[in-house]
């Protein structure tokens, strides 16, 4: 079963809750399986860049079906090859923090991505989001 909308957006509005309660202003970005954007949300004073950023992570995330952290360590341990994959891909391919894979069981579902506060508010908003998801991803 896919990702849906509605809980596209449900996720989305717990990260903005969240990035409220840090202080951060981010946008969020949410993709199906495929890395098709569900929803991407910006947050008033969220720095304009973080609008491109973040559905580019969470679609690199789904179509490399690894979370960001991963894909930071592959970037590092064969620059030459990252270096040409958004041409492969058709899509800029961003490696950061922020960026998780959506599950159901084993399969992957989609993905979140956050940008525009720093990795660790990037991170954690996006594991706010993934919390609010695991009723409905255990399903």
């Amino acid at each position: 079963m896919s990702l849906t909308s509605e809980q596209a957006r449900a996720v989305s509005a717990r990260v903005r809750e969240h990035a409220t309660t840090l202080g951060a202003r981010v946008t969020v970005a949410i993709v199906d399986g495929g890395g098709h954007v569900l929803v991407v949300d910006r947050m008033d004073g969220a720095p304009p860049l973080s609008a491109r950023i973040a559905p580019a992570k969470a679609s690199s995330v789904a179509l490399f079906q690894r979370d960001g952290g991963e894909l930071v360590r592959m970037q590092q341990a064969w620059p030459a090859l990252f270096a040409q994959m958004d041409q492969v891909a058709g899509t800029p391919i961003i490696a950061g923090a922020g960026s998780r894979l959506i599950r159901r069981g084993d399969a992957v579902v989609g993905a979140i991505a956050v940008s525009g506060g720093i990795p660790e508010q990037d991170d954690a908003c996006a594991e706010a989001g993934l919390a609010s998801l695991l009723p409905a991803m255990s399903a």
